[in-house]
């Protein structure tokens, strides 16, 4: 299993996405997450999300169904399923969770040696302001929020097993993927 995690703008979808689409060879699969919010556009059950009711949530989360679970706003939760994981292993997938770091902390808890949980850091906070003002996507009011949740993500970075600063993209990828080749081996010659 594979956690990555990261301030928004570091880069993890972008690394995340190549690693899947440019190696195949590493079986690499998403995790479904549940949400309880209403699917978007052309989304369906059991593809992008289970969509579930907040009250069906809520009882996943009573019967400690979850590996890890938030709610970002009231009634609108998200969350990964212990039992989904489990149908994604057996079916031999390796498994990518794209999660924020207070979920990827509680995925690696769970799951130890068996996942690699790998922080995505951006070279600075200056250089992350940079990126947010170049994507052209959010207020400044929305940059500033983003930049103060980053500087708190960035002090979870000590908890995962490896820091890849992307200061240069193509290194980044690179490193992300010898990361990755090495733990998937260590994981054949163990089991």
């Amino acid at each position: 299993m594979l956690i990555v995690s990261a301030p928004s703008g570091s880069g993890k979808s972008t690394i995340v996405n190549w690693l899947m689409q440019e190696h195949p060879e590493l079986k690499l699969y998403f995790s479904i997450s549940c949400t309880s919010r209403a699917p978007r556009g052309t989304e369906q059950n059991g593809v992008e999300y289970f969509f579930l009711t907040p009250e069906e949530f809520r009882t996943k989360i009573k019967n400690d169904e979850f590996l890890e679970y938030e709610e970002v706003y009231e009634n609108r939760f998200y969350g990964t399923l212990k039992e989904q994981v489990e149908r994604q292993r057996e079916a031999g997938q390796n498994v990518v969770f794209d999660v924020d770091v207070k979920g990827g902390v509680n995925i690696k808890k769970y799951y130890g040696d068996e996942a690699l949980s790998l922080f995505i850091q951006p070279p600075s906070v200056q250089e992350l302001r940079h990126r947010l003002e170049g994507r052209g996507t959010d207020t400044p009011e929305a940059i500033e929020q983003r930049l103060a949740k980053a500087e708190y993500e960035l002090t979870f970075a000590p908890q995962f097993d490896q820091i890849i600063i992307n200061d240069d993209l193509e290194m980044a990828k690179n490193e992300t993927l010898m990361a990755v080749e090495v733990f998937l081996k260590k994981e054949i010659t163990r089991n």
